[in-house]
């Protein structure tokens, strides 16, 4: 008895692995686990009655969390989106305007994938898409099977860390911190991960060109009349687009003078980049519009294509991720108008029916409900782990490590990388992150940063073999017996679900990297956010001790001089003859 007395926090901790090695629900298992350590802890006299009388409030305060709330918002954005056929006109532009190049599909899956990243924020809705659409074109042209799968199944996580992730969301919940910082923390790591995959895909153009070939001729179809590839006028577009970008967000500050009439001279880096981005693409949209409008002829098949099909959502994404990062709206009022957003455009297209709001509601409130039972849960578990000090074996465990906040880190990152074997990124946010934040804040870690880097950790746990979520989701496109291609009227090998691990083991590589990364240069998250000016207060009171004032300087030790008010105006108003004596 006293054995479990002593150490009932580990075993509690034991216990829930045990739960969940067992195969039951997670939310059911952090439920279940912490209110039978919950007896146990008021039968042994560790835990006061009273301490369970707290959780119908934390529930509730769960229920009235408005940051929440941001979840089925972009859930709704990211499903109508998809379904809506977005993907496919993505994936088929951008493949025919790269296709050209060795590795030109695969640059393109890349591509597709960030921006369904920037847009969706759902990996499976990503991964998914771009498995049936880009997965058979690039079989067909010959590929190599792995670098295929890999690629698919390692752009469509790109949804985890470049905003608005979800994981980023329920991150910033769990670690008490802001979305929208968290956001602009994530912004740059996960535009350097896209980089990175872009580089591996370069490499194996040298390397093995053989695995990633062209587009042939024939498989080219936005052409011109005369034969052209239409790249030239394409080109003139977005350098157009370029100069009135730079040139605007140059003159911003003039231009928000002229609109205020009053002076301005400071603007913020993010707004000017922001606005100037939306100016000069709404100049390429609406140049697009009056070409089509007026068979004008300016530009070519494929930069009309281009305009219209990359455009719109490169909208969506200065309205949803633009509109919180100038502090305009909260991550939640952006997510709603990103739902909204995804509506016109479905409406646009012509492809919004009762089906397909069906399914993205069904869908969403499933999600939704998924999420919410899971957090009751680990707050049940919390609760009760913290009643019995677990918090402090976890602080005394980790601040053992030698290295201090580096060994920290690498500590935990391993254990991040490993428990991603056998959880996804929702159970080790509502499980771990709780124990490692409050130690991690101990030691002077900045929890903006330390989310980014558990996020950018987390997303291995969709690409690892064999138990990867979006390996899972690729594997339910993926052929899986010989077919005979439409097109090309070859047969087509299946693929196998080794070729799907060994090509996603490159990108956890790559992943494993950008992690090493930013704990050796912290910068790479730090640089995105807003800067925050430190005042010395010792130092302010040094400077007002230093300079008394002249009547004080002449009265004794311990005396202050006050300068004598107005009598009648000290009767008539104390307060205002106490304002004037401190002016004088």
């Amino acid at each position: 008895m006293e054995f479990l007395t002593t150490n009932i926090a580990p075993i509690m901790f034991m216990g829930l692995i045990v739960f969940l090695l067992l195969g039951f629900p997670v939310a059911f298992s952090l439920g279940a686990c912490g209110l039978f350590f919950g007896f146990v802890g008021i039968e042994l006299g560790l835990l006061p009655e009273s301490l369970l009388q707290a959780l119908p409030l934390r529930i509730f305060g769960i229920m009235q969390n408005d940051t929440l709330l941001a979840i089925p918002f972009f859930t709704l954005m990211g499903l109508i989106l998809e379904r809506s056929g977005m993907a496919e006109d993505l994936l088929d532009t951008i493949g025919q305007l790269f296709g050209p190049l060795r590795g030109g599909l695969a640059f393109a899956v890349i591509f597709v994938g960030a921006l369904l990243a920037a847009t969706t924020g759902v990996v499976a809705a990503s991964v998914i898409s771009m498995g049936l659409i880009s997965l058979p074109i690039m079989l067909r042209y010959g590929y190599d099977r792995r670098v295929a799968s890999g690629v698919i199944a390692a752009s469509g996580t790109l949804a985890q860390i470049i905003p608005p992730s979800l994981v980023l969301i329920i991150l910033a919940d769990q670690l008490g911190r802001s979305v929208g910082e968290m956001y602009k923390g994530a912004f740059i790591p996960g535009f350097a991960l896209t980089c990175l995959y872009v580089g591996y895909v370069v490499l194996l153009t040298f390397i093995r060109p053989s695995w990633v070939p062209a587009l042939p001729a024939e498989a080219r179809t936005i052409r011109e009349d005369d034969g052209s590839s239409g790249l030239r006028s394409l080109g003139v577009l977005t350098a157009l687009t370029t100069v009135v970008t730079v040139v605007f967000g140059q003159n911003y500050a003039k231009v928000i003078s002229w609109f205020k009439d009053e002076a301005v001279t400071i603007v913020a880096t993010d707004e000017t980049i922001v606005v100037a981005l939306c100016a000069g693409v709404t100049l390429a949209f609406v140049l697009a519009l009056i070409n089509k409008a007026t068979h004008m002829g300016l530009l070519s098949r494929m930069a009309e294509r281009v305009t219209f099909v990359l455009i719109p959502p490169l909208l969506l994404i200065f309205l949803v991720l633009g509109t919180i990062f100038l502090g305009v709206a909260t991550p939640t009022e952006g997510g709603a108008m990103g739902a909204m957003g995804a509506f016109i455009m479905a409406i646009g297209r012509g492809r919004l029916s009762m089906k397909l709001l069906k399914q993205a509601l069904t869908t969403t409130a499933k999600l939704s409900s998924f999420v919410v039972f899971i957090l009751v849960g680990s707050t049940v578990f919390s609760l009760v782990f913290q009643g019995v000090d677990g918090g402090k074996w976890v602080e005394h465990l980790l601040t053992a490590v030698p290295g201090g906040q580096t060994g920290f880190l690498i500590v935990v990152n391993v254990l991040i990388f490993f428990l991603a074997f056998f959880l996804d990124f929702f159970e080790l946010s509502f499980i771990v992150v709780p124990l490692l934040a409050p130690v991690a804040e101990k030691m002077g870690i900045d929890l903006i940063w330390f989310g980014v880097l558990l996020g950018v950790n987390m997303q291995t746990s969709f690409m690892h073999p064999p138990f990867g979520f979006a390996l899972f989701y690729l594997r339910s496109v993926a052929p899986g017996r010989e077919y005979t291609d439409k097109i090309t009227k070859k047969l087509i090998q299946p693929v196998t679900t080794m070729q799907i691990y060994w090509g996603a083991i490159p990108f956890v590589i790559i992943q494993i990297i950008m992690v090493s990364a930013i704990i050796a240069f912290p910068g790479i998250v730090s640089s995105g956010l807003d800067k925050t000016e430190k005042i010395d207060l010792d130092k302010v009171v040094l400077e007002v001790q230093a300079d008394p004032p002249a009547e004080a300087a002449s009265m004794p030790d311990g005396e202050l001089a006050v300068p004598a008010a107005d009598s009648n105006q000290s009767d008539a108003d104390p307060m205002k003859a106490m304002e004037e004596s401190m002016k004088k």
